[in-house]
């Protein structure tokens, strides 16, 4: 267990499942002293964990996860520090919004037409803002096969191949760039993404490499050499091979190294905050994140 934990997601985000309030007490229930709350393409959750942080024996360190593409490879960016009142996260925020609207009634037509069913009335009390994403029609689909017949879903059920983190397994397997349920939406650059967190201050971060870089290392070099500042190396996703690739890569390279879990909740039950081991480096870490920021 790490006392920092900078990547959570609260209800801001799609796939988030506790406020703002909800994931400061956990962190205090976890003995987290450093946190940050990185809501895709969202910042209206981190006024309210700062507000309530006050008094406690807690630091939040403002932070968002836009994404974003390089090369026609979809990828996460995470801006610790920004000024999250600047009116273009707002922005950001409303232009996926639209997007993912018009994108879920084509995803959920993909995911039928493979053969998984789901109760449109499930789906809308799941879904916030009109957006369904892969998560939602996971939990959907899974509720609606009462008796856990369909092959398709037998993976995510108990004791399945996939059973570990069913919901967000599954958006990996159906939704995710490249695979049969996958609906673009156009996400801007990674250049963006690092000039927005830049301007306002921030510190953009390559988060959770080792989900879409793949230890590739030509493509990471590429991305670097746009304006990233560091890695999360060590992340829920990484094996112990990854997380030492991407230690010696920042370390090459001289970027900073951060830490974070990827908690939602539900969607991710198997990752819990600050569950990460980030190798008794929290001090540096801090440290390093404090004197950029």
């Amino acid at each position: 267990m790490s006392y920092v934990d900078l990547h959570m997601h609260s209800l801001y985000s799609d796939d988030g499942e506790f406020s703002p309030k909800e994931l400061v007490d956990l962190c205090l229930k976890n003995n987290i002293k450093y946190f940050s709350i990185a809501d895709h393409n969202s910042v209206n959750g981190i006024e309210e964990a700062k507000e309530y942080c006050k008094g406690k024996d807690i630091e939040i360190i403002p932070g968002v996860e836009l994404d974003c593409t390089f090369d026609k490879v979809n990828l996460h960016v995470l801006g610790y520090g920004i000024d999250y009142h600047r009116t273009v996260f707002h922005q950001i925020e409303e232009s996926i919004i639209e997007q993912e609207q018009v994108a879920s009634k084509k995803r959920m037509k993909l995911i039928r037409e493979l053969g998984i069913d789901f109760s449109d009335e499930v789906i809308a009390s799941l879904s916030r803002n009109g957006v369904v994403n892969g998560e939602m029609i996971a939990e959907a689909a899974m509720i609606y096969d009462k008796e856990q017949m369909n092959p398709l879903l037998l993976p995510y059920y108990q004791n399945g191949s996939r059973s570990d983190n069913p919901y967000v397994n599954f958006y990996w397997d159906y939704c995710a760039q490249g695979k049969p349920a996958y609906v673009e939406v156009n996400y801007m650059s990674l250049q963006e993404a690092i000039k927005v967190i830049k301007e306002s201050g921030g510190i953009p971060i390559l988060a959770h490499p080792g989900n879409n870089v793949r230890e590739n290392i030509s493509l990471l070099k590429e991305i670097i050499a746009c304006g990233i500042e560091g890695i999360e190396v060590y992340s829920s996703y990484h094996s112990r091979e990854q997380v030492e690739f991407y230690k010696d890569f920042a370390l090459a390279n001289k970027l900073i190294v951060t830490c974070g879990s990827d908690f939602h909740g539900k969607t991710k039950p198997s990752i819990s905050i600050g569950g990460i081991s980030c190798e008794n480096n929290e001090e540096r870490i801090i440290a390093e994140l404090k004197r950029l920021i």
